[in-house]
């Protein structure tokens, strides 16, 4: 029985090679009706479609977008924003043919195959990045430190700063910051949210405490609550302010009678909780991120296409009723 290649389905169908690549690889450039031809003919032939192999050696490229993770994907999957974002991301380049290959903390990101990849909330030097770019893949760095290559971020030190002086608005003078331990700028997010609160405090020396951004905080919370009897909370995100909200509960405070809490992110569980957050959007960070990523392409196939510029998204200030006047403020 001859093979069934390409070219065979294209002269039984009527159409050129290129129109039944596009078919199984470009989907978006043709008809819903022509496509559905072209698939039912090279199923009655037998055809299950081109080569991921041969396809990758033709063309120089593997059709695959890696995504680096600082997380283990069972941490960074259970997050309802990282999901989003990713959503995002795939929703954007699937229109490209692209599929997402995820890359945790212990696959070797050189040792697999991909056209470009987009880092997200990495360490500045994390040694897989620093592959990708010896590399030579094209990277897009998200909510990342340094000055290599195209970032996409959000205003995390605005955001922060406008939360901070909505406390001390309030009259809050006993303020405690939740926030991941200090690694030297290494990574971005809790760096620039920590400077930002700081800033927006003033003349307010908060109490700073260190928790993990995936991982149980309440022994810790507690333990700051009894001692230092702040009269506010900030922080780093809002899965760790559920756990403010949980251990003030256990100690009866009232919130926001006696404490006030305010997270960051505007994760699913915010909206339920009344808490007070700062808002981003991560469905258009991810469009922002995988846009960059598909103009860095362009680039490295016409230098004469101008490379993508770097991205800072808006944050906004959502007050609920986690947030009240400080109990001591007159």
């Amino acid at each position: 029985m001859a093979r069934v290649t390409l070219q065979s389905i294209a002269d039984r169908v009527g159409v050129s090679r290129m129109t039944v690549s596009n078919a199984f690889s470009r989907p978006d450039q043709l008809s819903a009706e022509l496509r559905a031809n072209i698939l039912a003919v090279a199923a009655e032939l037998g055809y299950t479609g081109p080569d991921p192999a041969a396809r990758s050696l033709a063309t120089g490229t593997s059709g695959a977008i890696g995504v680096l993770w600082t997380q283990p994907l069972r941490l960074a999957l259970s997050d309802a924003v990282t999901a989003r974002f990713l959503g995002a991301v795939a929703d954007e380049l699937s229109t490209d043919g692209l599929a997402l290959t995820m890359l945790p903390p212990t696959v070797p990101a050189h040792d697999v195959a991909m056209d470009g990849a987009i880092a997200y909330s990495c360490a500045s030097d994390a040694p897989p990045v620093e592959w990708l770019r010896r590399r030579g893949v094209p990277v897009v760095a998200v909510d990342m430190a340094g000055d290599d290559g195209v970032r996409v971020t959000i205003d995390d030190r605005g955001g922060a700063r406008r939360a901070a002086a909505y406390l001390r608005g309030l009259g809050h003078g006993r303020v405690a910051i939740l926030t991941p331990q200090p690694d030297g700028g290494r990574h971005r997010v809790g760096a620039e949210r920590l400077a930002g609160w700081l800033d927006g405090l003033g003349g307010v020396k908060p109490v700073v405490s260190f928790v993990q951004v995936f991982g149980d905080n309440r022994e810790a919370i507690i333990d700051l609550l009894q001692r230092h009897r702040p009269t506010a909370v900030l922080c780093v995100s809002d899965l760790v302010a559920a756990e403010v909200l949980a251990a003030a509960g256990e100690l009866g405070l009232d919130v926001p009678g006696e404490l006030s809490v305010v997270g960051f992110d505007d994760h699913p569980v915010a909206a339920g909780l009344g808490l007070t957050t700062v808002v981003q959007d991560p469905d258009a960070k991810g469009r922002a991120a995988a846009q960059a990523l598909r103009q860095l392409l362009a680039h490295r196939i016409d230098p004469d296409t101008p490379e993508p510029a770097d991205v800072e998204l808006g944050v906004e200030l959502v007050v609920r009723r986690s947030t009240g006047p400080a109990p001591d403020a007159g």
